[in-house]
């Protein structure tokens, strides 16, 4: 289960001295949007030295507007990286899982296999159940999305089908499965810090996600049927005989996804679970693909640190390179040093978040949301907004169920809603959103793994953020049920329900 290792700061812990006004705590805010759209859009740099001025910018409004210390300031960016220490360590593992698996040719069988079993006109749906199934029985989407999605993103492109279309599918069946998984990490938090049972949190949510799954997969179905499927003549074949003249197809190159996948369904952290999958594609890579020899080992263990590259900029090593262009793009991988692009984004973003949590700008925001919400449906929608800034803010999922979750419970309360429709809320407007956020650890760890941006080309369409279906779909839902009072809770309702059940079981015996 998803723990913090302290706790975001509320309304009523922060000095009076200290507390921002609502305007002046979103001076940061508006800051750092600027930093990062001028940046992106008219300097076309990276995500990191905008963030950085973002980072300068809210400690000089924190030290000399709101009196906040600079070592409270540094105790938060310290705490913001801690949260964030699972997402960074998995994405410097998941790099060299997806090059030892790149090697030991688990990924171009998976894609040697699929370009056989799958067509155009079904791939879309089916990716997206597979992934949700997946997802739900390891409860990870990241994990799903690190391993079978860089699998799908190869089906996909020999099929003709669109890249940022198989990553909005992969990643709508990934949350899916992980929202109504009990061994996910943020379904766990979303209960613990509402303090909702586990269980009725995930029935909870199952109907909302799977009526947003049910829609998307019938736009993907229509995707499928419509909008891909012109394979040029001979592109199955050459990719396929590609794949088959570099490497060793046989179903032994699965070992380590299944070790992976096992580890995962008996319980094991999805760290460990992917670390064992890294060794494992090492051994495939020696005893499969060969030589075995010390000189096999150690090409392998280069496949980890440096991936399939032959060095910085110089493309594919020799031994991995194919007769075909395609194939060479879809297997050029660059192992754990290849992570540092990413790893540097998530860091910046991370820090940002925790200061911005320290100076007291994330609850100040998220109390006066609270204080300007007058009925259920605003309500629902006011939970929505904040878990959705939480992703924009703090940059991280976690912050995105645990701000509002906390700073929220007194107003359910209030209104008389059982805790379940809070969890709810901040799970399926929370998680669910952080893959649209391009600097957000969710939509940073996609984008590298996946190798497809969150945004990009007009109206983003070279981007996966308009065929990620469950990002829109779900908080939409969430706050149609509110509007209507569908599946809207009360306390006394739940408790109705909880004697009656209790006298009818007395009944039966």
């Amino acid at each position: 289960m998803a723990t913090l290792s302290f706790e975001p700061l509320t309304y009523g812990d922060i000095p009076e001295d200290e507390r921002p006004s609502f305007r002046a705590a979103l001076v940061p805010v508006f800051g750092m949007l600027v930093f990062l759209s001028v940046g992106a859009i008219a300097l076309d740099l990276d995500p990191q030295l905008p963030l950085l001025f973002g980072i300068a910018f809210t400690g000089i409004v924190g030290r000399y507007w709101y009196g906040t210390t600079w070592a409270k300031m540094y105790e938060g960016i310290v705490d913001g990286l801690r949260m964030g220490m699972q997402a960074i360590l998995i994405i410097f593992v998941i790099y060299m899982l997806i090059s030892t698996w790149t090697g030991a040719g688990t990924i171009p069988s998976l894609i040697y296999y699929g370009l056989e079993l799958l067509s155009p006109s079904i791939f879309l749906p089916i990716a997206t159940i597979l992934a949700a199934v997946v997802a739900f029985a390891i409860g990870s989407s990241w994990t799903t999305a690190g391993t079978l999605g860089v699998a799908f993103i190869g089906i996909g492109t020999g099929l003709g089908i669109p890249e940022p279309m198989t990553a909005g599918a992969v990643l709508t069946g990934a949350y899916t499965g992980d929202k109504v998984s009990p061994l996910s990490d943020t379904t766990n938090l979303a209960a613990a810090v509402t303090n909702t049972d586990l269980m009725t949190h995930v029935r909870t949510m199952r109907v909302g996600t799977g009526i947003a799954m049910l829609l998307s997969l019938a736009l993907y179905t229509y995707l499928g049927l419509t909008a891909t499927g012109n394979i040029p003549p001979g592109r199955i074949a050459e990719i396929q005989t590609a794949i088959s003249g570099t490497y060793t197809v046989s179903p032994l190159t699965f070992a380590p996804l299944v070790l992976t996948f096992a580890l995962a369904l008996r319980g094991y952290p999805a760290l460990p679970a992917i670390t064992s999958g890294v060794f494992a594609g090492v051994a495939t890579q020696i005893f499969v693909q060969g030589p075995i020899s010390i000189e096999g080992f150690v090409r392998a263990m280069e496949v980890a640190q440096s991936g399939t590259a032959a060095g910085s900029g110089a493309g594919l090593a020799a031994e991995f390179k194919t007769g075909s262009e395609i194939v060479n793009n879809l297997l050029f991988t660059e192992g754990l040093i290849g992570s540092s692009w990413t790893i540097t984004v998530v860091v910046a973003a991370l820090a940002l978040g925790g200061i911005l949590e320290r100076t007291g700008v994330l609850a100040v925001i998220a109390y006066h949301i609270g204080e300007s919400l007058h009925s259920v449906g605003s309500l629902t929608a006011g939970t929505a907004l904040s878990a959705f800034g939480m992703n924009i803010l703090a940059a991280e999922q976690y912050m995105s169920i645990v701000v509002p979750g906390m700073s929220l419970r007194g107003l359910y309360d209030d209104f008389d809603l059982d805790s379940r429709n809070l969890s709810r809320a901040v799970e399926a407007a929370g998680t669910t959103t952080s893959a649209l956020i391009p600097w957000n650890a969710g939509g940073v760890y996609m984008v590298s793994v996946l190798d497809v941006p969150v945004c990009s080309g007009a109206w983003c369409l070279d981007g996966y953020a308009p065929f990620y279906f469950l990002g829109f779909f779900s908080p939409t839902i969430l706050i149609l049920m509110g509007v209507t009072g569908w599946r809207i809770t009360t306390q006394s309702e739940d408790t109705t329900v909880g004697i009656k059940g209790a006298v009818e079981s007395l009944g039966d015996d």
